[in-house]
């Protein structure tokens, strides 16, 4: 029997629900860059975002709504969603509530899950953040203060869909909507002692293409390297552009030989795009800003620490051409 939602605020809830706008558009990029890091935090093969409307269906918001996963995890968040923190099951097999779903005794056999109600803006819960995984396990109380956190970054990023915090250009994070996820993202790398890396990068010799074939050009330049660096950089990692042809890159959860690969394979991509063919004088520069999980997460600093490295490294790549 399918859980029903408590009817004191459900109108509330499905009222905030809709004026998030998302049911429709099921932006999964934002929300797949969280649920990556979040699978790989917890060693689990499954962590999903989902949301509920008012016909008890749920719509999940970083892969397509019909997948196994998704049906499996609904039975779990609708108990979810009614609790006012973390909801766990460590052995479905040995809970009666369980033990007889489909989900548990065939399929993907799901044996733990965990999860955490979701919010818009106002606190209305709409959904959950979730983990699943085929074996038993214990959630420690570490475990789930990572998951709430986890948690109140999706409350972030749904919070973020009601504002102008998309570069509508490139599709990608415009520097708003950047502060906001990083400040939270290096608050949680800080926490658990993981280190992250911001990278600066802006295009060389855009002004050029401006000035020779026109804004027309300029903005396909543009929209064609933020996909470039969708598809090079992991899903976890968070990409903005910040304004003009500065775009930034922040990497959690990341060491050096993260970096270099990522770097490596951007530089791979855009030797053999069609936007370096189109447009062979122009290049682009990179700086790295290194965050140490032991010191304060000053964002500001780190950001000019990496915008100066990459203009050190832009000033280098002109001398070299000289």
């Amino acid at each position: 029997m399918t859980a029903t939602p408590e009817p004191i605020g459900e109108t509330h809830r499905l009222c905030s629900l809709q004026n998030l706008k998302v049911l429709d558009t099921l932006p999964g990029e934002r929300f797949g860059r969280i649920t990556s890091l979040v699978a790989r935090v917890f060693d689990v093969p499954v962590a999903l975002v989902n949301l509920t409307d008012e016909s008890l269906k749920w719509f999940n918001l970083d892969q397509d709504s019909d997948t196994p996963e998704s049906a499996s995890a609904t039975v779990f968040c609708n108990k979810t969603i009614l609790a006012e923190d973390a909801f766990v099951v460590s052995d479905a097999n040995a809970d009666p509530r369980f033990s007889s779903r489909p989900c548990v005794v065939g399929g993907l056999k799901i044996r733990s899950y965990a999860g955490f109600p979701v919010h818009a803006s106002d606190g209305a819960r709409v959904g959950t953040l979730c983990v699943m995984d085929e074996r038993p396990r214990q959630f420690s109380e570490e475990h789930i203060a990572n998951l709430r956190s986890f948690a109140e970054m999706v409350d972030r990023e749904l919070a973020l869909l009601t504002q102008s915090t998309s570069d509508e250009l490139t599709r990608l994070m415009n520097r708003r909507g950047f502060v906001q996820i990083a400040e939270h993202m290096l608050a949680l790398c800080r926490r658990n002692g993981k280190p992250a890396t911001i990278i600066g990068i802006d295009l060389d010799k855009f002004k050029a293409i401006n000035d020779t074939w026109g804004h027309e050009a300029g903005d396909r330049v543009l929209r064609r390297f933020a996909a470039l660096l969708v598809k090079t950089f992991r899903a976890s990692d968070v990409v903005a552009r910040l304004g003009g042809d500065e775009f930034c890159v922040l990497s959690s959860y990341s060491d050096r030989e993260t970096i270099r690969t990522s770097l490596a394979r951007l530089t791979d991509a855009y030797a053999v795009s069609e936007l370096a063919s189109e447009f062979p004088m122009m290049s682009w520069s990179a700086g790295i800003a290194e965050y140490d999980p032991a010191a304060e997460p000053v964002l500001d600093a780190l950001l000019q620490e990496a915008d100066s490295r990459m203009y050190a490294a832009k000033q280098a790549r002109a001398k070299n051409r000289s």
